[in-house]
């Protein structure tokens, strides 16, 4: 009895212990449920991009009267006339959204690296109160603080400067707690540990041992700080009253204002807009090289 029971018991051949033995009709059309979700997710994301593509080969005669997904003859024309716009203040649009996103990203991360190394491996009193307080900030709506943080800048007389927009970038709390969970898997004690009996002192270890091993994870941290900044509409519209310290997105703004009463300027807001993203995707296909699905990738398991 005992030696039917166990052969009644045991999976069928050619199958694996513990999978699923329903029919393989049904087993097929489970697993194309999350193929549709993606896939339908996937052109959720990129009808946009497609329409802001094809709209951007556009006349402004062709964007009012033609199919929405038929290509244009205009391109050429929409740069030359994006080029030309006010001599050319689209570039120092593009130049200024460099420079707070580049410089942004870069003093953020440096920041996070050193933070999150902090709260990841040193033990003292209030570390996970002030873990609780940045994690406050992850929550907090950036509409909320766009006015203190104004008021301050206003009380030191950096408002409408380029340090107004850079200085509120500069600590992240998402960042941060990136970098602290990123260091704790990354980081292990005894290598610190090591560091610290072959006498290097706590900035050697941080620079040359833990710095390498964060790396993958600072990487995202400066490209979802750099994409954040680039975005960033309201702190330089609360900021900045000189347009030529305009970031690309205040810019498209002001541009796509103008043109309720120019139809002509739409055709500028679309190519600008086509043109503001390729440095987000360059940045993207640059860094990527530089991820590592290892989170123990260079380092010693203790």
């Amino acid at each position: 009895m005992s030696t039917l029971a166990v052969r009644k018991s045991a999976p069928a051949a050619g199958t694996t212990p513990g999978t699923a033995q329903g029919p393989p009709a049904r087993r097929r059309r489970i697993a194309l449920v999350p193929t549709l979700t993606l896939v339908l997710g996937a052109l959720y994301c990129l009808l946009p991009v497609a329409w802001v593509v094809i709209a951007a080969t556009k006349s402004g005669r062709e964007l009012f009267s033609t199919f929405t997904f038929l290509p244009g003859t205009g391109f050429a024309d929409n740069l030359s006339d994006l080029n030309a716009y006010r001599d050319g203040v689209y570039w120092k649009w593009m130049g200024n959204s460099a420079l707070y996103a580049g410089l942004g990203a870069l003093l953020s991360t440096a920041v996070s690296a050193v933070s999150g190394y902090a709260l990841a491996i040193y033990r003292f009193r209030g570390r996970e109160t002030v873990f609780s307080i940045l994690m406050a900030g992850v929550l907090m709506p950036p509409v909320i603080l766009a006015i203190p943080q104004y008021l301050l800048l206003a009380k030191a007389d950096l408002t409408d400067s380029y340090w107004s927009v850079l200085l509120p970038l500069v600590l992240s709390p998402y960042g941060v707690y990136l970098a602290r969970i990123y260091a704790a898997a990354a980081v292990p004690g005894d290598v610190v540990e090591a560091g610290r009996m072959d006498g290097a002192g706590e900035w050697r270890i941080f620079t040359r041992i833990a710095l390498p091993m964060m790396v993958p994870g600072l990487v995202t941290v400066f490209l979802f700080q750099f994409v954040a900044v680039w975005n960033n509409f309201l702190l330089p519209y609360i900021m900045l009253s000189d347009d030529e310290k305009f970031p690309i997105t205040l810019g498209l703004f002001t541009l796509l204002e103008q043109g309720s009463n120019t139809p002509a300027l739409y055709t500028l807001v679309i190519t600008g807009a086509l043109l503001a993203v390729l440095p987000l995707i360059a940045l993207f296909l640059a860094v990527q090289r530089f991820w590592s699905l290892d989170l123990l990738s260079g380092a010693v398991k203790s």
